[in-house]
């Protein structure tokens, strides 16, 4: 009985540059589309690339958002050049870890999810020992006594008007948690809208460039709207 070949995986790549020069001059760049190219080739096929141009002041990685709901999506793998210089970010990390997507860096390719798993259990025993500290600084000002929580005089109970601002926040969060499943397609979504396509039209065209929903379903002009609609909020 011959065997059946083994199924090819596709691969979403994830580059960042510190600087937008960086960006255009391709310094950096390059290195990291070089080995991740390389490692893709005896691996599997390229599905989609994503670039990230940073100036070190801002934690916000709206292509790294997207490159995760690609790959997330698509049943594809995340790769990167290298793991060093991503790993130690705590905003790459919680996102990857969140993002429930596979992953893999070029220089380390056994650090997997797994390598994530014990940066982030680092990072959460400093967190960790940081409350600890905390906690017994508070108990040291108590000790002298200084009042905290509702002893305080600035204190005050919290009113039902601010209290109902809880529900419609949690739904915010959950529009915002789609909103970030669909930040690749999302542009191009708006901008077949804006050409005049139908809801229909956009499902099929989505469906037809092997897009698929959060649930891995094929889109329909339902679906269609709920995300624009989000969006637009």
């Amino acid at each position: 009985m011959t065997p059946k070949p083994a199924k090819s995986r596709n691969f979403v790549a994830y580059y960042r540059v510190s600087t937008d020069r960086q960006g255009r001059s391709g310094l950096g760049l390059e290195a990291q589309q070089a080995a991740v190219r390389q490692y893709v080739h005896g691996h599997g096929q390229l599905a989609a690339e994503y670039t990230e141009i940073e100036t070190g002041k801002r934690s916000d990685r709206p292509n790294l958002t997207k490159a995760l709901a690609h790959a997330r999506r698509q049943g594809a793998t995340l790769v990167i050049a290298k793991l060093d210089r991503l790993a130690r970010n705590m905003a790459f990390t919680a996102t990857l870890m969140e993002s429930g997507a596979d992953f893999v860096a070029c220089d380390i390719p056994n650090a997997n999810r797994l390598t994530i798993h014990i940066l982030a259990a680092v990072a959460e025993d400093e967190a960790r020992r940081i409350s600890e500290r905390t906690k017994a600084a508070l108990e040291a000002y108590k000790a002298r006594g200084g009042l905290l929580g509702a002893n305080h005089p600035k204190c005050r109970e919290i009113s039902r008007a601010a209290a109902k601002k809880g529900g419609p926040v949690g739904a915010a969060q959950v529009a915002e948690q789609a909103r970030k499943s669909y930040a690749d397609i999302l542009p191009i979504m708006q901008q077949l809208r804006d050409a005049g396509q139908s809801l229909r039209q956009i499902a099929a065209y989505l469906n037809e460039s092997g897009h698929v929903t959060r649930m891995g379903r094929d889109w329909n002009p339902t679906q269609v709207k709920r995300v624009l609609d989000r969006r637009n909020r």
